[in-house]
C-alpha cells in the first residue's frame, strides 16, 4: 500500500479500489501476524469498517477510539505506518495496540476491554469545552460490551446528550436475518436531519398543550418505544438516550459510509450496530475465530525439557508430572483435582482457551462459568460460590487481575473466603507490550491480609500448589509466567512459608534437581545464594552454574512462598551466606524482595542483600528473553551482579 500515507488518501479512491485495498490489507495482516504473532481474526473482521470510518471522519481532529485494541491493525496501516508494519510486536517496533506515543491517530492508548466509550466521551466533552466541533467515535465489540465499565459510560453519555458515536461491532450474529429493508429504512430515516427537526418540533408543541400536554407526550414516547421494540433488534440503547441505527453489513463499505455520514451530522448520541465476521478473508480464521484470536507467530521459542524423558501432557497425566507451558500445566492440574473434589469450580472472564480451561469445561460443564469481560464480577461471584461451600478457581491473566483489586480485598480477603486465583502471564509478557505486563500483582496483593501468594517454578510445583491451596480456608494466589514449564519427575513437598534448595553450592545435578534433596544442609558452605521466584528458574539456575564454573560456590533457592513467610526459617537461611541475591519478576515497591531487605535490616543479618527486580517504568513489547535482558535478569546478568556483590570483577 505505498500510495496510502494517511487517511486523507482514502478519500480519492472509488469503491472498486477500496475493495482491492481491503483485500491487500488482509494479505499484509495475515503475513505479518503469521510471522510476528498477534491478533488475527478480530483484525481481519474490521477492515472494511476501518476504511469507512477513516473515509467519513477526519482523524486525528475527529477522535477514534478502538476498544481493547485487538482490531487496530488496519487502522495502523491506513495512518502512515504501513512501511513499519513488519515490525509489529517486535522490540522497538510497532505496538500491537493503539499507543499515543506512536501516532497522533492513536488518540487513546488501550489494551484492556470496555474502556472506549468512557474515553471517547471524555475526549468529546473536552473538545467541546475547548470550543471545538470535533466528533468522537468509540468502536467496541460485542464481547467488550459485557464489561460493566461500558454500561456506566453509556448511562453517562445518555445524560450528557453529546453527539458521541458508538460503533457496536457485532461479530457473533448472522447478517441475513437482521438486515431487512424495513429495519434499514427506519434506521436511516431516524438519522435524517429533517426527521430530527420534525420530531423535536412535535415534542415541543405537544408539551405546550394545556393540562394534557405532558400526558400526551408520555403516550407518544411509549408508542415510539413500542414501535421500535417491534422493528429494532435491540431497544436497550434507546432507553439510555441513544439513537439506534442498524444492523448494518460491516463488510459493505458503500453502505457503511452512507450510514456513518448521516450519523456524523447528528447532534445526539448514536449507536451504530455493525455486523462483521471475525477472520473475514481467511478460511481458517473464519471457521474457528477463537483459535485464531491470538496467534503466537513463527518461529516460537521453546524452553529446555529434560533429556531422556517422555512427558505426558494429557489431562489424564498425574498432577505432578508435566511438560509444556505453565498454562497447560494448570489445565492438567485443575482437571485432575476436579475429578476427586466436586467442590472445585472454574471461572474465567471470557478467556476460556487462553486460561487453559477448555478441557475442564468439556469434562465439568456444570462447574464451569464464563462471566464475560467482567473481572470484577468474576471475583465477587467466586466469593459467593466459596461462601456456599465451593472451592472456586478464578483463572485470570495478571494484567486483568488489576481490574478487580477492590473485589479481592473487600469481597474475598476481608471475609477470608477460600477463593483460588490462578494468575497466568505473571511477570514479563512478550509481544503485547506495556498494557499486558504482569508486574503489579505481588505489589498489589501482598499487603492484603489473609491472602497467600505462591510462585511455582515447574509444572509439577504448580500442581502441588493447587493441591495446597484447596486445603486452605482462605484466599490463595498462584502466579505463573507465560512460558514453558521445565519437566521433572519428582518434586519435594511444600512446607508452608518455606522455599526449597535446588542445589546448595556443590556441582549442580542434571536438570536442576536438588543435590541434597530439599532443605537439608550441604557439606560445603556456599558463599552466594540466588533466591528466585517461579518463572526465573532457568535464568537463576544458569547464573548459579556460571558462578560455580568461576569457582564461586553458589546455592540456588526456590522461594515458592512469597506470603506467608516462615521468618525463623528465612533468618536461618540468610545467616548461611555472604551474599543473598533475590531475583523477582515484579516491581521493587511492595515486593517480596523489599520484605527480605527490611527483614535483614531489622534482624541485623550479616548478609549483603542484592535485589533484582523489574526496573521502574512500563516495559514495551519485546520477547520474554529480551525483556528479562533489559531488566538485568538474564542468567549472565544475574551471575555478574552476584559476582560483583561478592567482591569479584566481572569480565
Amino acid at each position: 500500500m505505498p500510495f496510502i500515507h494517511g487517511p486523507s488518501d482514502l478519500k480519492n479512491l472509488d469503491f472498486s479500489q477500496l475493495d482491492a485495498l481491503a483485500a491487500e490489507i488482509r494479505e499484509v495482516i495475515v503475513e505479518t501476524v503469521t510471522r510476528n504473532g498477534g491478533h488475527l481474526a478480530s483484525n481481519l473482521g474490521v477492515v472494511e469498517l476501518t476504511i469507512a470510518v477513516h473515509r467519513v471522519f477526519d482523524s486525528p481532529d475527529d477522535k477514534i477510539v478502538w476498544d481493547v485494541g485487538h482490531q487496530c491493525y488496519a487502522h495502523k496501516l491506513l495512518t502512515g505506518r504501513a512501511e513499519r508494519f513488519a515490525t509489529l510486536r517486535q522490540k522497538d517496533g510497532l505496538s500491537g495496540f493503539p499507543k499515543r506515543s506512536e501516532s497522533v491517530h492513536d488518540v487513546f492508548g488501550v489494551g484492556h476491554a470496555s474502556t472506549s466509550i468512557s474515553a471517547a466521551l471524555g475526549l468529546l466533552a473536552g473538545e467541546r469545552q475547548r470550543g471545538r466541533d470535533a466528533r468522537a467515535v468509540a468502536v467496541i465489540g460485542d464481547g467488550a460490551l459485557t464489561g460493566g465499565l461500558a454500561y456506566e459510560a453509556l448511562s453517562h453519555a445518555g445524560q450528557l446528550e453529546l453527539p458521541l458515536i458508538v460503533i457496536l461491532n457485532d461479530n457473533r450474529m448472522s447478517i441475513e436475518p437482521n438486515v431487512g429493508s424495513l429495519s434499514r429504512y427506519l434506521s436511516r430515516l431516524s438519522m435524517k436531519s429533517y426527521y430530527q427537526t420534525f420530531r423535536r418540533t412535535i415534542d415541543r408543541t405537544v408539551k405546550k398543550i394545556p393540562r394534557i400536554g405532558d400526558w400526551v407526550f408520555n403516550g407518544i414516547v411509549r408508542l415510539k418505544r413500542a414501535v421500535k421494540a417491534v422493528f429494532y433488534t435491540d431497544n436497550f440503547f434507546v432507553d439510555l438516550g441513544f439513537e439506534y441505527v442498524g444492523p448494518v453489513d460491516g463488510h459493505n463499505i458503500r453502505r457503511l459510509e452512507e450510514v456513518l455520514r448521516d450519523v456524523r451530522a447528528h447532534e445526539r448520541p448514536v449507536v451504530v450496530h455493525v455486523i462483521t465476521r471475525k477472520g473475514k478473508g481467511d478460511d481458517k480464521a473464519e471457521n474457528d475465530p477463537s483459535a485464531f484470536h491470538g496467534v503466537e507467530g513463527v518461529p516460537r521459542s521453546h524452553a529446555k525439557v529434560s533429556a531422556n524423558t517422555s512427558p505426558d501432557t494429557s489431562a489424564d497425566s498425574p498432577g505432578n508430572v508435566f511438560a509444556g507451558t505453565f498454562t497447560q500445566a494448570f489445565a492438567s492440574a485443575i482437571t485432575h483435582v476436579a475429578r476427586r473434589d466436586s467442590r472445585v469450580a472454574a471461572i474465567t472472564a471470557a478467556m476460556e482457551k487462553g486460561a487453559g480451561l477448555s478441557s475442564f469445561k468439556k469434562e465439568f460443564p456444570g462447574r464451569f462459568f464464563d462471566v464475560g469481560i467482567a473481572e470484577e464480577h468474576a471475583v465477587t461471584f467466586a466469593a459467593g460460590l466459596a461462601a456456599a461451600g465451593m472451592r472456586p478457581v478464578v483463572a485470570v491473566y495478571s494484567t486483568f487481575m488489576q481490574r478487580a483489586v477492590d473485589q479481592v480485598i473487600h469481597d474475598v480477603a476481608l471475609q477470608n473466603l477460600p477463593v483460588i486465583f490462578a494468575v497466568d502471564r505473571a511477570g514479563f509478557v512478550g509481544g503485547d507490550g506495556e498494557t499486558h505486563q504482569g508486574l503489579f500483582d505481588v505489589s498489589l496483593f501482598r499487603a492484603v491480609p489473609n491472602v497467600s501468594i505462591l510462585c511455582p517454578a515447574t509444572g509439577a510445583e504448580l500442581a502441588l500448589m493447587l493441591d495446597w491451596a484447596l486445603a486452605q480456608n482462605g484466599p490463595v494466589l498462584i502466579r505463573y509466567p507465560k512460558a514453558e514449564a521445565i519437566y521433572e519427575e519428582t518434586c519435594p513437598p511444600l512446607e508452608t512459608g518455606r522455599g526449597v534448595y535446588r542445589h546448595q553450592g556443590g556441582a549442580a545435578t542434571p536438570d536442576g534437581a536438588g543435590d541434597s534433596g530439599g532443605n537439608s544442609p550441604a557439606d560445603r558452605r556456599a558463599d552466594i545464594c540466588i533466591a528466585f521466584s517461579g518463572g526465573l528458574l532457568e535464568e537463576a539456575d544458569g547464573a548459579a552454574r556460571i558462578l560455580q564454573e568461576r569457582g564461586v560456590p553458589c546455592a540456588l533457592y526456590n522461594l515458592r512462598f512469597l506470603k506467608p513467610v516462615d521468618e525463623a526459617f528465612l533468618g536461618e537461611q540468610l545467616a548461611r551466606f555472604n551474599v543473598f541475591v533475590v531475583a523477582e519478576e515484579g516491581y521493587a515497591s511492595g515486593s517480596f524482595t523489599e520484605f527480605v531487605q527490611a527483614f535483614a535490616h531489622t534482624h541485623s543479618c550479616p548478609v549483603k542483600i542484592v535485589p533484582l527486580t523489574a526496573p521502574a517504568g512500563f516495559p514495551p513489547q519485546a520477547t520474554r528473553a529480551e525483556l528479562l535482558e533489559s531488566a538485568g535478569l538474564s542468567a549472565r546478568q544475574i551471575a555478574a551482579t552476584a559476582f560483583a556483590a561478592f567482591g569479584g570483577i566481572d569480565n
